[in-house]
């Protein structure tokens, strides 16, 4: 009874994950109903499997305390007091729709929890991360069969007049967020050597699909984000242990053995790289081309608005409200005060989610954030130096997909669509779930160490 209830959590879960993309990254008030839904029934069951086992084991990641702390600043924000003549005030210049972003955090967070409890032993790790890489290929063939029979409708199903379309998304943007998250774990993966060649072979096919896929839907934000997580990788392969012989001495002097070592890992990636320009090349490179054109043009990513007049007046909207922001969720609200258009435009995000932040929440916020992100790191690293190689290549491969969005986060809002939220906790449960596993191993190692040497004495 408690496995099955155990694995209808994990099932659950994963189909929440493909559920909030298939409907457009669940931006709409019924898909973000379902998505609500199903966590509240994961936590029924993970409920009833705490009442079978008669115990209840929760963990919190270290990185789980930040969105706490944001979900408090938002409730605060939305506490409204009424005075004699009837009239609402709150910190929030919007209470309800600081009400309603807060209950969809407070509901990825649930989630982030649910994933950060359910995947916690390397085999269970194991599984989630070949379901994901299955899923991004499985994306991307998608999301590119769509494009070239194209026929004005989502998924084949409804109708749009949306001209940056691709994939599931509205907005190829989000598409190409969603790749950039998806390609480093099978491109991490390779860097370590983990698996049969034939494995590694399938994993480089998905991460060269995935990359294409997402260069393909025209993003340029994409575009910058993959090649720096790329980078990112290139530079984590000298700390990643390899899976198979390697040299005996980390420590030791630069050889020709050591040096082939690090050249196998970073030519990978570089392999990775080729692979998608070529696949680019096959497709047709015009289109890109153009598409990168326009940037060096222009000067600054600008699609159908200015973003550069966006974020001057995102600005002026933190510095009205600097401590605790005009309010979680209230831009769309608030923007028409300090925005310099005539309200004709209804601009609903900053394209910048780092002032989206100063805005909506201010330095409280930006405090909280800037927390988030050095503990995801700091557990990046830890995992990352696992004598395992595959734990090593997960928290590797899960924290160049975080530092991906994050980087693509400086012009786009990508992690304001739940669906693309959702993907990022998940990776940042993979990256607590690998740190942990690595610390427990270097604990083990240490204890057995004394005991070795009193042995061998």
């Amino acid at each position: 009874m408690s496995a099955r209830l155990d694995k209808a959590v994990v099932i659950g879960l994963l189909i929440a994950v493909v559920g909030t993309a298939l409907t457009q990254g669940a931006v709409e008030a019924w898909s973000v109903s379902l998505f609500e839904l199903l966590v509240l029934v994961l936590l029924l069951l993970w409920a009833i499997k705490s009442v079978v086992d008669k115990r209840l084991s929760l963990r919190i990641p270290a990185a789980g305390i930040p969105v706490v702390a944001i979900i408090i600043v938002g409730v605060i924000q939305s506490i409204a007091r009424t005075d004699e003549s009837g009239r609402r005030s709150a910190l929030s210049m919007d209470i309800e729709a600081t009400r309603a972003g807060v209950t969809v955090l407070f509901f990825l967070f649930l989630a982030f929890m649910i994933a950060a409890n359910f995947f916690t032993a390397r085999e269970r790790l194991r599984a989630l991360v070949n379901f994901m890489v299955v899923y991004g290929l499985s994306m991307a063939v998608f999301a590119l069969i769509q494009y070239f029979a194209w026929d004005g409708r989502l998924l084949w199903l409804r109708p749009t007049a949306g001209q940056s379309v691709f994939g599931p998304f509205v907005n190829r943007n989000h598409f190409a967020g969603y790749m950039e998250m998806l390609l480093p774990l099978p491109v991490a993966l390779i860097v370590v050597g983990y698996g049969r060649s034939e494995l590694r072979l399938f994993y480089a096919f998905a991460a060269a699909m995935m990359g294409i896929a997402a260069v393909v839907s025209l993003s340029r934000g994409g575009m910058i984000s993959i090649l720096v997580s790329l980078m990112f990788l290139l530079f984590m392969s000298v700390r990643l242990p390899k899976a198979g012989p390697r040299p005996e001495a980390p420590d030791a002097a630069m050889g020709p053995t050591r040096l082939s070592f690090y050249l196998s890992q970073g030519f990978a990636v570089l392999a990775i790289a080729v692979a998608i320009t070529a696949g680019i090349l096959w497709i047709g490179a015009a289109p890109v081309i153009d598409r990168v054109a326009e940037s060096i043009d222009s000067g600054v990513d600008i699609s159908s608005i200015n973003r550069s007049a966006i974020w001057t007046d995102t600005w002026s909207i933190f510095r009205a409200s600097p401590v605790l922001g005009a309010g979680f969720g209230a831009f769309q609200t608030v923007y028409p005060l300090h925005g310099r258009s005539d309200g004709s435009l209804i601009v609903a995000q900053s394209h910048n989610d780092y002032l989206q932040v100063l805005a909506d929440c201010g330095i409280v916020g930006a405090a909280i954030a800037v927390t988030f992100i050095v503990l995801l790191f700091r557990a990046t690293v830890r995992g990352a130096r696992s004598s395992d190689p595959f734990i090593a290549a997960i928290a590797a491969g899960s924290g160049a997909g975080i530092f991906a969005i994050l980087v693509h986060s400086l012009f786009d809002f990508n992690l304001q669509l739940p669906s693309n939220a959702l993907l990022f906790l998940l990776l940042c449960a993979v990256v607590s779930g690998a740190c942990t596993l690595a610390s427990e191993r270097s604990s083990t190692r240490r204890k057995r160490s004394p005991r070795m040497r009193a042995a061998r004495a």
